[in-house]
């Protein structure tokens, strides 16, 4: 059976005409506007005319509207297009390490975090919240941008479970609390996802980052 030629066949059918969609409804839309016009002629006041002027106004503002409506889909088009490409640029971080704020799985191993003291800060506390945004530990650390690992501990000294958990950095100085800020780890890049905001990062637990927000990248880890 020869698929090809079922395939065109069934598209002669749904599609008699041999327009395009967008060609169809511009048509329709048209053929509608002349049977308004036309309507609008046959009942006007015969002591008060319409104005030719007017109807060339009509004519020019439906134009408009149909060369605007055209202009809209290429835009989509385009955009689209550029979506698929700048997700092409990225493809090579896939199976690479990004270093983000974004949030990172803990499954019993530990986690190396990367904290950037604020400007002026006497004191650091590095705090630790679940994928549900609680606080599960907390722990004041030198005033440095060395890094610093996380073994899963709580606050009570207990063992969180497995799942996603982000960090930030409490800076004080003079014993007030200045700023809290976010603190970057490193995460495998597992896939590369279009958005309507562009391209995102999807990472190992299933969080996602824009390449923006990507600070460092290294290669990945062999698991």
């Amino acid at each position: 059976m020869d698929l090809s030629t079922t395939s065109q066949t069934s598209a002669v059918r749904t599609n008699p005409t041999g327009r395009a969609p967008e060609q169809q409804a511009i048509s329709s839309d048209f053929q509608m506007f002349l049977k308004m016009l036309t309507a609008q002629m046959k009942n006007q006041d015969p002591l008060n005319p319409i104005e030719s002027s007017d109807y060339a106004v009509q004519l020019a503002t439906f134009s408009g509207v149909e060369q605007q409506v055209k202009t809209n889909d290429l835009l989509a088009s385009l955009t689209a297009q550029l979506g698929v490409t700048a997700m092409g640029q990225y493809a090579s971080w896939v199976g690479m390490e990004a270093r983000s704020s974004a949030p990172a799985p803990f499954a019993g191993q530990p986690l190396t975090v990367y904290p950037t003291p604020a400007k002026g800060a006497d004191k650091t506390v590095l705090v630790a919240y679940d994928d549900k945004n609680r606080e599960v530990w907390r722990q004041e650390i030198p005033v440095s941008s060395n890094p610093v690992q996380w073994i899963g501990t709580t606050a009570s000294g207990g063992q969180v479970l497995p799942g996603n958990y982000t960090f930030k950095l409490e800076n004080y100085s003079g014993g007030q609390l200045t700023s809290t800020d976010k603190v970057q780890t490193f995460n495998r890049v597992t896939e590369v996802r279009q958005s309507a905001t562009g391209p995102l990062l999807v990472l190992t637990g299933g969080a996602t980052v824009a390449p923006g927000d990507v600070s460092a990248l290294r290669p990945g880890a062999t698991p």
